[in-house]
């Protein structure tokens, strides 16, 4: 186990190398160093004067990727080095406002993951308990019923709960907030509307997905074997049908609870939540590249982490699974 642990993490390097190297070359094909100083200046007329004292205040004065200097100096003194490869340490820089980044990731983290996880569990556990429910009462007028709400849930814009529940919750029956964020236990207000859209706006399809890998469980050979005993209906879903569904469930599960540190874009938008999902929409309108190219970095090594997460705990929901 702990070599196949280190030859993942080992083969991840140059995963990271590789998304890195893209990224880099696209922000700096599409947008030069002198366009991003034209952007951020923010007027029709800029002199050469002033796009130079930018580049060299914010560092994009040198070389890309190779630099004339001799010695280490060669790789080092370069914009790939000083903004790209330092981020494998966790030195993301300064934005263009002069805030630190890495500051700034770590104070928005608190508020992306009280949306996040909450949503995430809740939702995991309301989406698995209704497609069980779902594929015990399977072929009746219960399942079909709830595959139709399923449908038409998944058929419905995200945006669409937004919107709708800021309305009605908020505007018309003044239950909560519509917008904004608290500090300590007074934050709650804030969060259970965007918690709750979140978990409603993600039933339809999850239910959906896990009620067929349920179905597909239902008719094999152990099952037959285990009713054929005398167990009871509910015995055989929850102890057996359950357990062995946990391995597809978990490819999609394990992979998502890394990228929560990430936030989410429309819902931290639209409720003013100040985490990393509205950090890195305000980034994009702003044309920050530093922050941009900072949170596509670690959403790369956090989707490499739920992947190696995801395999082991494989091993943890079926023992005939061993890593040699």
């Amino acid at each position: 186990m702990l070599a196949y642990i280190v030859r993942r993490l080992l083969y991840a390097i140059p995963i990271l190398i590789g998304v890195n190297l893209i990224t880099f070359a696209l922000f700096f094909v599409v947008n030069t160093p002198d366009d991003m100083a034209r952007m951020q200046l923010g007027v029709k007329r800029v002199t050469p004067e002033a796009i130079e004292k930018w580049k060299v205040e914010r560092g994009y004065d040198k070389p890309l990727f190779v630099n004339a200097a001799g010695g280490a100096a060669m790789l080092t003194d370069t914009i790939f080095f000083e903004k790209s490869v330092r981020m494998f340490v966790g030195d993301f820089g300064r934005a263009e406002d002069g805030r630190d980044i890495a500051r700034e990731i770590a104070a928005r983290m608190g508020p992306s993951l009280a949306i996040a996880l909450p949503t995430f569990i809740l939702g995991l556990f309301v989406t698995v308990t209704f497609a069980l429910t779902l594929a015990f009462f399977r072929a009746s007028a219960f399942d079909f019923w709830g595959v139709v709400l399923c449908v038409a849930a998944m058929s419905i814009s995200g945006l669409f709960y937004i919107i709708g529940g800021q309305y009605l919750i908020s505007k018309v029956w003044r239950l909560v907030p519509i917008s904004g964020f608290g500090d300590g236990l007074d934050a709650w207000r804030f969060l259970i509307l965007p918690v709750v859209i979140g978990v409603v706006s993600g039933i339809g399809s999850s239910t959906r997905w896990y009620r067929t890998i349920f179905l597909e469980e239902v008719s094999k050979d152990y099952v037959r074997t285990a009713r054929a005993k005398g167990l009871p209906e509910t015995i055989v879903f929850f102890r057996h049908i359950l357990r062995n569904a946990l391995i597809p469930i978990l490819t999609g599960v394990v992979v998502v609870i890394p990228l929560l540190f990430m936030g989410s874009l429309l819902t931290e938008s639209f409720f003013g939540i100040p985490g990393l999902g509205s950090y890195t929409i305000d980034a994009i309108n702003a044309q920050d590249f530093a922050v941009v190219r900072s949170m596509v970095f670690i959403g790369s090594v956090l989707y490499i982490v739920g992947l190696i997460l995801t395999d082991i705990s494989y091993t943890l929901v079926d023992p005939r699974i061993r890593f040699e």
